[in-house]
């Protein structure tokens, strides 16, 4: 059984009986989990090992790198760029990125790219692994690529796209690169050790990621790969394949000081709540009330062209869907993002709630996690 540390209300006990069971009995590694209720925080847990190889403890600022949950942190700059009024949500991509009018682009608008249903999944045209770390390079192929559907008629998880394509619109519009911006006008203000793109000196807080063998996703999930086996040059394989990592690069300083806003970002459960606490209506000077309920404004739920189950999309976060591998909270307006392997974040502003957990031992899903559900369901239960 694997010491654990922290603190907690007591009224969130049943929150750290979960998180000792997902190690007593569900093959937790090492993980934390913080909450905020009102603007307290109520939970703030870790243990378990950072790496296994030298035995190395979780710490309270133990990094991970959360994977798809970085995807929320790219939108709320979008969000924040929204409440300056410097971005239209109805606007055409091209009026802030010229050359993305190629290849019939034009009429894509900025509320397409964060609803998932710019057409842009991925890219057709095999790039090296170092396109991945290139931001100029990726968008020149999106501007360059033809749209796989007629724009706005259904949607389909952008993978990786999606976060190339958020930072170059930040970019042409501040002149300032994603990573830069989330440090200088969201994490920074509100003191969240998150990071899209990993400063060296922090490598040695970074947990080392595992993926253990022979699991499945979970019920209702794409077998992820056994579709990039069998179909390699299929939408959906694309999407997370193209271009593609070299073999452990997630533990690499190339990977880290990158900033590959869909994937790679860097946080502590700490870091991670503190960023959903600053947008759940707890510190209102980051995003009005008005920008917070925008960000939950449903834009697509059903079949998902590339994940091929049902998912629902706010502008830029993922919505908890009624049931199954999508559901994080009961309340319709919860908006955050899980992240491949079990990491997620979320705030529910009708709950005064912000939520981080993240973990090294990554599981086979791409929607919520079994782990991190059954601390939600936990939380709930206490509220």
């Amino acid at each position: 059984m694997s010491e654990l540390h922290g603190q907690l209300d007591t009224r969130f006990e049943p929150v750290r009986e979960a998180f000792a069971e997902n190690f007593a009995q569900h093959g937790e590694l090492g993980a934390a989990v913080v909450v905020h209720v009102g603007g307290r925080v109520v939970v703030d847990l870790w243990g378990g090992l950072a790496s296994r190889s030298d035995n190395k403890a979780w710490q309270r600022d133990t990094l991970v790198n959360v994977y798809s949950t970085t995807k929320g942190w790219a939108a709320l700059c979008v969000h924040h760029l929204l409440e300056a009024g410097r971005i239209d949500l109805e606007a055409p991509v091209a009026q802030y990125w010229p050359e993305f009018a190629a290849a019939g682009k034009g009429a894509i608008t900025v509320r397409h790219v964060l609803g998932h249903r710019s057409a842009l999944p991925a890219l057709r045209q095999p790039l090296p692994h170092a396109a991945l770390y290139d931001q100029a390079t990726m968008a020149r192929a999106l501007a360059a690529e033809t749209p796989f559907w007629e724009p706005g008629t259904q949607h389909g998880y952008h993978a990786q796209t999606f976060g190339f394509l958020l930072a170059e619109l930040v970019l042409r519009i501040t002149g300032r690169s994603i990573g830069r911006y989330f440090r200088e006008e969201i994490a920074g203000p509100l003191g969240a050790d998150a990071h899209i793109g990993l400063a060296a000196n922090e490598d040695v807080r970074v947990a080392k990621l595992t993926r253990p063998l022979g699991e499945t996703p979970p019920a209702g999930e794409l077998d992820l790969m056994s579709v990039f086996m069998n179909e390699p040059r299929s939408m959906t394989a694309l999407a997370f394949i193209n271009p593609l990592p070299s073999p452990g690069a997630v533990s690499t300083r190339q990977w880290r000081e990158a900033e590959i806003p869909a994937s790679n970002g860097h946080a502590s459960a700490a870091g991670l709540a503190a960023i959903y606490a600053g947008v759940a209506s707890l510190r209102p000077q980051l995003l009005s009330r008005e920008g917070v309920a925008r960000c939950a404004q449903e834009q697509s739920f059903g079949p998902d062209a590339v994940l091929r189950v049902t998912t629902r999309f706010g502008l830029g976060f993922m919505l908890s869907q009624p049931s199954g591998g999508g559901w994080f909270s009961p309340n319709a307006g919860a908006f955050g993002h899980p992240g491949m392997g079990g990491s997620i974040g979320f705030a529910d502003p009708e709950a005064q709630l912000a939520f981080g957990y993240v973990m090294n031992r990554s599981g086979m899903n791409v929607l919520v996690g079994e782990r991190p559900r059954r601390l939600i369901e936990a939380l709930y239960a206490c509220l």
